[in-house]
């Protein structure tokens, strides 16, 4: 494992001020004490710039306990696991939980009608949306993900710019899409960033 390596290397780089990461920090579930003994001493030590998205390896633990107790505030409210943050003058990014069954994804939910409700108060002119379970994905080891389909849906009724996900253990670029999948320039972009 390169944890040490390339963390060194985020560590030493001053021009690094947000560290945006994807879920499944900590393999294989997310205890705290994992967290405490193999994230901290690698990637831990930006935790003060880090803006974490939760993943499914996080939520074999119960609840993701070790996840919340170990990033804190910074990961929004436990029961929830979802949260908004600006960057610069130009850029609004909305982190989002994809773990539709511990934190519903559904139209008309309360994560979905609050990612509607934060669109529409955010006055910067870049939206970002960051959720572990990829949308689409051309993975042979995972599928597309419809359960996120509302957050898609609510992305583009506000013009949002790009997705970022992790989850599926490749790298893939998205020409922007509609909701449905299909190639158009009023889309947004996906990329997908599993490669840890």
């Amino acid at each position: 494992c390169r944890h040490q390596a390339v963390s060194d290397r985020l560590v030493a780089d001053s021009s690094v001020t947000e560290l945006l990461t994807l879920g499944d920090l900590q393999y294989d579930s997310g205890t705290l004490a994992a967290f405490q003994t193999a994230y901290d001493p690698t990637y831990g030590r930006l935790k003060a710039i880090t803006r974490p998205v939760a993943g499914n390896h996080e939520y074999n633990t119960p609840g993701a306990t070790g996840y919340y107790s170990y990033c804190g505030a910074a990961a929004g409210d436990p029961t929830k696991g979802y949260y908004s943050y600006d960057i610069g003058t130009a850029w609004h990014v909305a982190v989002l939980n994809s773990n539709c069954g511990s934190v519903s994804c559904a139209a008309g939910s309360t994560q979905e009608q609050w990612l509607r409700a934060d669109l529409a108060a955010s006055q910067r002119p870049c939206v970002i949306a960051a959720w572990h379970h990829p949308r689409f994905t051309s993975s042979l080891n995972h599928s597309n993900n419809p359960a996120v389909s509302p957050f898609w849906d609510a992305l583009q009724e506000y013009g949002a710019d790009l997705v970022l996900n992790g989850h599926v253990h490749n790298y893939e670029r998205f020409d922007p899409q509609l909701p449905d999948g299909s190639a158009d320039p009023l889309g947004i972009r996906e990329i997908v960033v599993g490669t840890g």
